[in-house]
């Protein structure tokens, strides 16, 4: 089962990071959602290891917190079958703190082990300085070929042209260029960065990707690509 929470538009902080929290206690995932959203993390909640392993191949993850007792598959064989196939990194976060099985976890990958009890304000540091980001960061301009944006001050310019983007068209765009390289679904940026009193829907993306691609021009519009069968990816070295 999924559960998902702090869905919406990302207006005022396209950078929001996006947190996978797999654990299948009722009381400790309750806890983790509440002080991951306080945090202004946004959090999706899985509560087996089989979903979330089919949610973490998904690539719209920031990070991965993965409990090791978990029902259908465990915290290690979650590990395993993810290790080479996502480039996010995993915190382990569970009550199994023998050595052997904090080597088993370090074997398969994951980036970052702590135990149980936990402090939240730990795991919120520690899942900062793992991204090496800030949520409350400061102003942010972002340059590639000839585009420059401001995602402060919600401007965008190709060389010397100031371009009037939509809310909507801004909001994919910033979205995009806050997680380079990554391919990010159409429905996740229906869901994250239209207007939630809009209508939500893959083909509005692609209908808005249109118009934004035709605006940014050639070669700044070309960096926003497709990724057939998933949705778009922004990259800062366009591919040839």
């Amino acid at each position: 089962m999924q559960l998902r929470y702090g869905r919406g538009a990302m207006t005022e902080a396209p950078f929001r990071i996006r947190v996978l929290v797999a654990e299948d206690d009722a009381g400790v995932a309750a806890n983790l959602v509440r002080g991951l959203r306080a945090a202004s993390f946004d959090v999706d909640l899985a509560t087996d290891g089989v979903e979330a392993v089919r949610q973490a191949l998904r690539a719209q993850h920031d990070i991965l917190v993965l409990d090791l007792l978990l029902p259908r598959q465990t915290g290690f064989v979650v590990l395993e079958q993810l290790q080479g196939k996502i480039t996010m990194p995993v915190i382990v976060l569970t009550a199994r703190t023998e050595l052997d099985d904090r080597l088993q976890c370090f074997d398969l990958g994951a980036a970052d082990f702590m135990a149980k009890p936990f402090w939240i304000e730990e795991l919120i540091a520690r899942i900062r300085s793992r991204l090496h980001t800030k949520v409350d960061a400061p102003k942010r301009i972002v340059y590639w070929a000839d585009a420059k944006v401001d995602l402060a001050g919600r401007t965008v310019r190709v060389g010397d042209t100031a371009l009037e983007l939509t809310r909507n068209e801004f909001d994919i765009l910033a979205y995009l260029i806050g997680r380079p390289d990554r391919a990010i679904s159409r429905q996740q940026l229906a869901d994250s960065a239209l207007d939630p009193l809009a209508q939500r829907d893959a083909r509005t993306v692609d209908t808005h990707m249109a118009r934004l691609r035709k605006k940014l021009g050639v070669p700044a519009g070309n960096h926003l690509q497709t990724v057939w069968g998933i949705g778009y990816r922004f990259t800062r070295d366009q591919e040839t």
